[in-house]
């Protein structure tokens, strides 16, 4: 019997560090829309043909793609794709026409969504019964997946289709909500609902708020394991290319921060990861950005030939803003250089697209501050984060004081609670971890004394006393072990450091993990 023991939680200290260069992944017992579809909810596939909306991005945790497994699937037929932007396999640059075509291996059709129509007709949807999305997003309201998603439940609501969306994480998380909100006189396929910049919602969470205008036949396959503060490497999925310029992670955290200058002059590169212009001076625009103090990032002052600029360093990515950083970013450039912003007439501009409205171009020309912009577009952004409440999935939010515990990658469950006490050190029950890490625990009732068995050591505790004996020396612990609701409640911290257990804590998440 393994008797390495015991466990538990490291409060600050032993937080997941820099999320710079590399993130910081965290185990969950974590499953995609598309990994329940075929088990829980199979029972929306059985005997329907079903047509696809996906792309390269439509793979489950182990890199399995969704055409694959509802091909191989005896329980449906599999009948048509449907690609949207990009093409079926992600490779067509941005606004590159997309054939559509007959599938070589599968011998069905893929239809195109980024071709003659963005909308499935009639035709490409007469022989299915049910429509099912999976397509991995940036949580950009510009990136067009979602307007994909959006114009499939129009022309599903019309033409009589139920549509099933496999949920898929936010990999910016679900707590940025940010930018400009799009006014309705600029609804186009860069901008296909009421949303602002970041809206911070899933794919499923969107299928939501986009019905509410659209009413169709909606059901979401949501994700298990998921939290709205999770960013994508909390998920521990790979993640995969979306579109040429969107290869990694790196580019998603700074499509907002860096493409909002369409038109301007100011412009992003090496996949929004860099953001300047002609004539602006790199070390001064790189002074008022770092002045700024914007949360998670810095700016390092780079030219790129005639253009001056600055390379984004994010340094937090939990607390990191792309869309007010787009906004700072944008403002202090056209501040400092010599550009025009263009101005929609009879044909709308991409800028005033790409911002929803056309009120930023005019706040950029009256020489407004970043902050006085934010001002100004706060009120709808807070009316529109009220609204936004009734479509999000309840159960992707923390309940109050909820932390979550995991044993090599095994969530644990308790009779009582875990909880962090008023020493800001988290109380767990010993018995139910002792067990789970096959730890022996001896309990003397008279003295209220308990004892944590390894095989060369041992720790005496004793409820209600900081003194503990640490193989017969004594020793003073910051805070006590106490019985609640009849269970012996220790401080892991302790413990798991006493018996060298390899334990993380990520404080966003209110989450441990613990590898033996």
């Amino acid at each position: 019997m393994r008797k390495k023991l015991l466990v538990l939680f490291v409060v600050a200290a032993l937080l997941c560090a820099s999320f710079s260069t590399a993130f910081c992944a965290v185990k969950q017992p974590f499953k995609l829309g598309s990994e329940l579809l075929q088990s829980k909810y199979a029972h929306l596939i059985k005997g329907k043909r079903v047509g696809l909306v996906t792309n390269q991005s439509g793979v489950n945790s182990r890199g399995e793609s969704t055409i694959d497994l509802l091909f191989k699937d005896p329980a449906c037929r599999l009948t048509a794709l449907y690609a949207p932007e990009h093409g079926i396999d992600g490779q067509a640059k941005a606004g590159e026409y997309v054939e559509s075509y007959v599938h070589k291996k599968l011998g069905i059709p893929v239809y195109s969504l980024y071709g003659e129509t963005r909308q499935p007709t009639a035709k490409m949807l007469e022989n299915v019964d049910l429509l099912i999305f999976d397509v991995q997003d940036i949580g950009a309201r510009t990136y067009t997946y979602m307007s994909t998603l959006n114009y499939c439940m129009v022309a599903a609501q019309k033409y009589g289709k139920p549509v099933v969306v496999l949920d898929r994480p936010n990999p910016l998380g679900g707590l940025v909500v940010e930018g400009p909100v799009l006014e309705d006189p600029f609804i186009t396929f860069v901008g296909v609902d009421n949303l602002p910049m970041a809206h911070g919602m899933t794919a499923g969470e969107l299928a939501r708020f986009f019905n509410r205008k659209i009413g169709a036949d909606l059901t979401v396959v949501p994700m298990e394991g998921y939290r709205r503060s999770m960013l994508f490497t909390d998920t521990g999925l790979k993640w995969v290319q979306t579109s040429p310029s969107i290869p990694d992670l790196d580019a998603v955290f700074g499509y907002m921060a860096t493409g909002l200058g369409e038109g301007t002059g100011i412009f992003q590169a090496d996949n929004f990861k860099w953001i300047g212009g002609r004539g602006i001076d790199a070390q001064k625009y790189a002074a008022l950005l770092n002045k700024a103090a914007l949360p998670g990032i810095t700016f390092l002052p780079e030219k790129r030939g005639e253009a001056g600029g600055v390379r984004l360093k994010i340094t937090d990515y939990g607390t990191f803003n792309p869309a007010r950083t787009g906004i700072y970013a944008l403002a202090y450039g056209y501040s400092l250089g010599d550009f025009k912003v263009p101005k929609s007439g009879q044909t709308m501009v991409m800028f005033d697209k790409v911002m929803g409205t056309d009120k930023i171009g005019r706040y950029l020309e009256q020489g407004l501050t970043p902050q006085q912009i934010e001002a100004r577009y706060a009120p709808a952004l807070n009316r529109f984060k009220e609204a936004r409440k009734k479509y999000l999935n309840s159960q992707y939010d923390f309940k109050p004081g909820e932390i979550a515990i995991f044993i090599d990658g095994t969530a644990l469950s308790f009779d009582v609670d875990p909880y962090i006490d008023q020493n800001d050190r988290v109380m767990v029950p010993l018995r139910a971890i002792a067990e789970a890490l096959e730890a022996e625990v001896i309990w003397k009732a008279s003295g209220k004394e308990v004892t944590i068995a390894g095989e060369k050591q041992a720790v005496l505790l004793k409820i209600g006393s900081p003194v503990v004996e640490v193989n017969g020396t004594r020793e003073k612990i910051d805070t006590v072990p106490l019985i609640k609701n009849s269970r012996t409640m220790v401080p892991l911290r302790f413990v798991a450091q006493f018996l060298g257990a390899d334990v993380h804590w990520n404080n966003r998440l209110k989450t441990v993990t613990i590898d033996r």
